[in-house]
């Protein structure tokens, strides 16, 4: 399996764009897919800089309804004209901010008829499913950090009712792909005991500095490393935050940034 990161917050090669984003492009056995679009169409022109081809595209993903990770869907069904987008259900939810301010997809694409609702879970074929765990027990809380979505008029604490992971079987290993784990890395992992997980921890709140937000890190890693999974993470996990959880967790833990390709 090849993953080669379209889109992240960061970027080492100058001439690659950065964004508050995430985009993926994931090579298996039988499938190319995209996995989340970023914030804007940045994304596509990463991907031509890489030289990957978007038309080859058979399978899209949107792990859930934030802009950061569907802003780019437009730009992706004018290129590619083929690929059926995986979405929950959910992922047109009115989403906001802790400011109030919409975070949510562009509205004026809920009808195209390229996107696939998904309701909770399914499994597309032999390599590939999709999981939204509404209803599996947390062991974690879950930390909201202010978000919101629209429900009968009132703006109420997101609950990620819009969420999904996408879950490969690459021969024996079970690889999990999750945009930002907003119902907590640590419940994702022990839900799911893959064998490498792909994606942002969501911890860019946590200040590394106050010792609230270090104890919440620290503890985080140490139940990550209870787990045999290899971690790969970037974007919502914040730089600062990557550095102290590498400090505990090592080998076990490798930052994604825009260009980089991962072989597994």
């Amino acid at each position: 399996m090849r993953i080669q990161v379209l889109m992240e917050n960061t970027a080492r090669d100058p001439e690659l764009a950065a964004e508050h984003g995430l985009s993926l492009l994931v090579e298996t056995r039988r499938h190319r897919i995209l996995f989340d679009a970023g914030q804007s169409g940045a994304f596509a022109e990463n991907a031509r800089r890489m030289g990957v081809d978007l038309r080859d595209v058979d399978v899209a993903v949107l792990s859930h309804g934030h802009y950061d990770h569907g802003g780019g869907l437009r730009r992706f069904l004018e290129l590619n004209d083929r690929a059926p987008v995986y979405l929950s259900r959910q992922a047109f939810l009115p989403l906001y901010n802790g400011r109030g301010e919409y975070i949510g997809l562009d509205e004026s694409l809920e009808g195209s008829g390229r996107l696939v609702p998904v309701d909770g879970e399914l499994r597309i074929d032999e390599e590939l499913s999709l999981h939204a765990c509404e209803r599996r027990e947390r062991i974690v809380p879950v930390e909201n950090f202010g978000l919101r979505l629209r429900l009968g008029g009132a703006l109420v604490p997101d609950d990620f009712r819009h969420e999904q992971y996408l879950l490969v079987r690459d021969g024996e290993r079970r690889v999990l792909f999750s945009g930002c784990s907003h119902r907590g890395i640590v419940n994702i992992v022990n839900w799911f005991e893959p064998d490498v997980l792909v994606g942002g921890f969501h911890f860019m709140k946590l200040d590394p500095d106050d010792p609230g937000g270090r104890a919440k890190l620290e503890a985080a890693a140490r139940e990550l490393l209870r787990h045999p999974a290899m971690y790969y993470t970037g974007h919502c996990t914040g730089t600062g935050q990557y550095a102290h959880l590498k400090q505990i967790m090592g080998d076990r833990l490798e930052y994604l940034f825009t260009g980089r390709t991962v072989t597994l």
